[in-house]
């Protein structure tokens, strides 16, 4: 719905981005900004973290799950073994890659860490644009440039761009990867998109149209719990054998329209709100779904991917790992989109029939 122009001056006093630098704790010195969308959505993007979104609302309610640390300062650190989860803020966008996606393993002779480097490095903003209703410029958005690699390679240099519009609860997203090297590099993106209370509680549920469900056997309880292609979909509340690690993973292959693009989300009748995430299935082959429904730690995640979270190792040996050649550029263009309205509720659960 757009503002009525003849009653505010300032268009901050609508919607807009806010920018400032946290100011206390682990994330003293992390560049934020804030995005007002004017539609009840907002949102918070880390400069300093790749770009990715930690906090989330629509109105009072929290679509995010956020870890007890928190937002903190990127650190190279960070990059072996499963260091990641120290530095892991939770969020609604935490990015994986763009060299490994999985667990810690060696590949090719180079030892990886966790999940990738790019939640902690810091990016280069480009452009802030502000949403001016009085001009009828709409759009707010945000540019940044990441690069990553040291000399002699592997490099690779991301360009993000973030939009919303004023009025609208969506974020857009175009994250353009180049290989500005002279040899090829391994390429793996993920993103983890983490939703916690109180979207995320007993009675909501997961939905998706799936061609396939495959558990994975590696993670105990997994084969359990998606090999009911219906049970995984209903979220619970808090499961005693998620306590500390407790967790079970799946890959789900979302129908895609002619178009070669799908939606999956997450839907909560009881609120009157849900989440979408569209995204092409020819960019993101499979997509990951993360339980961990510990008494507190209460998170769930939907993961849209271009390979695996087994490990970039074997990912190799089974062909699944992509690459992004001297020279080359690769695009990925995928939006999360606040429903509000019922019948866009009842559409997006629809998929579950």
């Amino acid at each position: 719905m757009q503002p009525d122009l003849s009653k505010f001056i300032n268009s901050a006093q609508v919607a807009g981005i806010e920018s400032y630098t946290l100011n206390d704790g682990p994330g003293r010195g992390v560049r934020a900004l804030c995005v007002n969308t004017g539609a009840g959505l907002r949102y918070r993007v880390l400069v300093d973290r790749g770009l990715d979104i930690d906090q989330a609302f629509f109105h009072q309610h929290s679509l995010a799950f956020l870890t007890h640390a928190g937002a903190a300062r990127p650190s190279r650190a960070i990059d072996h073994g499963l260091e990641w989860l120290k530095n892991f803020p939770g969020g609604l966008l935490i990015s994986c890659g763009p060299f490994n996606i999985g667990p810690p393993t060696t590949d090719d002779g180079e030892e990886l860490g966790l999940h990738g480097p790019h939640s902690n490095t810091a990016a280069t903003v480009e452009s802030i644009r502000q949403p001016d209703p009085h001009r009828d410029a709409n759009e707010i958005s945000i540019t940044g440039v990441l690069r990553y690699g040291p000399l002699y390679g592997p490099t690779v240099e991301l360009r993000r761009t973030i939009t919303s519009r004023l009025g609208e609860s969506a974020i857009d997203f175009v994250d353009e990867f180049y290989n500005p090297g002279n040899t090829d590099v391994p390429h793996a993106w993920l993103l983890h998109i983490n939703f916690g209370y109180p979207l995320l509680d007993q009675g909501a549920e997961f939905c998706v149209d799936a061609t396939k469900v495959e558990p994975r056997a590696d993670v105990p309880g997994s084969t359990e719990v998606f090999r009911d292609t219906k049970h995984f979909k209903r979220i619970p509340g808090p499961i005693e054998k998620h306590r500390g690690k407790g967790s079970v993973v799946g890959y789900l292959y979302p129908r895609p329209d002619r178009a070669g693009r799908a939606t999956v989300g997450i839907a909560n009748p009881k609120l009157g709100i849900a989440v979408a995430i569209h995204y092409s299935t020819k960019e993101f082959p499979r997509c990951g779904n993360w339980q961990h429904y510990g008494q507190r730690e209460y998170v769930a995640a939907l993961e849209p991917m271009n390979g695996t979270v087994d490990g970039r190792d074997k990912d190799r040996a089974r062909g699944l790992l992509d690459s992004l050649k001297a020279g080359q550029t690769k695009t990925y263009r995928y939006s999360i989109e606040v429903l509000a309205d019922k019948s866009e509720i009842q559409k997006l659960l629809k998929l579950n029939k």
